[in-house]
């Protein structure tokens, strides 16, 4: 990679925490116990992005990615390897930090561009271009421990921004700001990437990283996994945040108890629902517009009449997504004999948006007098993220046409141009 802006180069961070126990209160006072613990935040992780570059950095809470932007800006040194920047960094790495809560907004933005070697002089030419940005009126001439957690970033995010960085690290700051502001963050750093400026990005959206970098490191548990194109690293990281989702549902679904959300005369009992992949593998992770079988075991004590079973999914919020039952079929049986039994349900297309849901599974008689057995959201499964970018409930089938009637077609995640140029 030519022309590095940033370097890591076989890079540790090792942090030592230390704690003092006695064994009777003597000791406590006279002669504690130190016990230390080292955590390895960061372990031999190599990676470099050139000038005008855009590199995002992803993984998992405590991963190690906030301590590599600390290393980048240099308000943590390294145990081990060598951190190399070439150019003036400007980083926004946490909310309101190297803010003075006594400090007014003003003060503030004189101190913060010290502490990143600014003269004074470069300051007071941008600081009219500081306030109109963060837009916080006569707050600005306040102490900044009267500020909301919005204003702060507003003020900080915009002397990061106004002091002409070669070099911009942002770590998750955009969750506090409301939708205008992340529209004008947004802007400005679109405009950053086309004056050739490097931007080093930490989030956990990885919409943000798919439409703002061009490349992407992946670091979990403090080694990195990976380091290239960002759409195939963050394939690699949802597939794996994926497997890790199915085993935990997985072994939640095997160690649950009965729970008291079930009733019924149990005359009919369930006794087995299987959640299955189109292969009729048990799966517990779909994605929107997979199959999903569900399997379904029952048990007749004594002849039923008139039974139905039905289905139901709901959503983690208790929003009714669907219902379904087998007098759809217009064939529900006069009689069910004694005896084991069972039939499936097939979802072709699982039209679901990403979210935690549940299935409830009933067996009753036609016309609802006796409830044989109810399990109300017994089965959880979960829907993953996709490629498509949409909000609400459902999938719904569609397509983009411009005026001259072409589809439309995606540049980049959640950006479409015309299928006319």
């Amino acid at each position: 990679m030519a022309d590095p802006a940033v370097i890591f180069h076989d890079v540790s961070k090792t942090y030592r925490m230390r704690h003092q126990k006695g064994r009777t209160l003597k000791e406590t006072f006279l002669r504690q116990r130190v016990f230390q613990e080292t955590i390895n935040a960061l372990d031999h992780v190599s990676f470099e992005t050139p000038h005008g570059g855009t590199l995002g950095i992803i993984g998992s809470n405590g991963s190690g990615k906030s301590t590599a932007l600390k290393l980048i800006a240099g308000t943590s040194l390294p145990s081990g390897g060598r951190v190399e920047v070439n150019g003036r960094v400007s980083a926004l790495l946490e909310l309101g930090a190297g803010f003075h809560p006594d400090f007014t907004g003003r003060e503030n933005v004189f101190l913060s561009g010290a502490l990143m070697g600014l003269p004074r002089r470069l300051i007071e030419e941008r600081f009219e271009q500081i306030v109109a940005f963060a837009d916080i009126g006569d707050f600005i001439d306040s102490p900044a421990k009267t500020y909301s957690s919005g204003m702060y970033l507003r003020l900080a995010f915009a002397v990061a921004v106004n002091v002409d960085p070669e070099i911009l690290l942002i770590d998750e700051v955009f969750a506090v700001g409301d939708q205008s502001f992340q529209l004008k963050c947004m802007e400005r750093i679109d405009r950053f990437k086309s004056e050739g400026k490097t931007i080093i990005f930490v989030s956990h959206s990885l919409d943000a990283v798919r439409s703002l970098c061009e490349r992407a490191v992946w670091i979990e548990r403090g080694k990195m996994r990976i380091h290239g194109v960002t759409e195939k690293v963050i394939d690699l990281y949802m597939s794996a945040v994926n497997e890790k989702e199915e085993v935990r549902l997985t072994a939640e679904a095997d160690t649950k108890e009965e729970d008291p959300n079930r009733w019924g005369t149990r005359r009919g009992e369930i006794t087995g629902v299987e959640l299955l992949d189109e292969e009729g593998e048990p799966r517990h992770t779909y994605k929107t517009r997979d199959k999903m079988k569900i399997r379904i075991s029952y048990d007749v004590k004594e002849p039923l009449e008139e039974p139905v079973i039905g289905l139901a999914i709901v959503r983690g919020d208790g929003v009714l997504c669907f219902g379904t039952n087998t007098t759809d079929t217009g064939r529900t049986p006069d009689v069910l004999k004694r005896g084991q039994g069972g039939l499936w349900y097939e979802f072709k297309d699982l039209n679901l948006l990403p979210g935690d849901y549940y299935l409830s599974v009933s067996f009753h008689n036609l016309d609802q007098s006796e409830t044989f057995d109810y399990l109300d959201r017994q089965y959880r499964f979960k829907v993953l993220e996709g490629p498509e970018v949409e909000i609400g409930l459902v999938h719904m089938s569609h397509a983009w046409i411009n005026w001259e009637g072409r589809p439309m077609k995606r540049q980049g995640r959640g950006r479409v141009i015309s299928g006319a140029e």
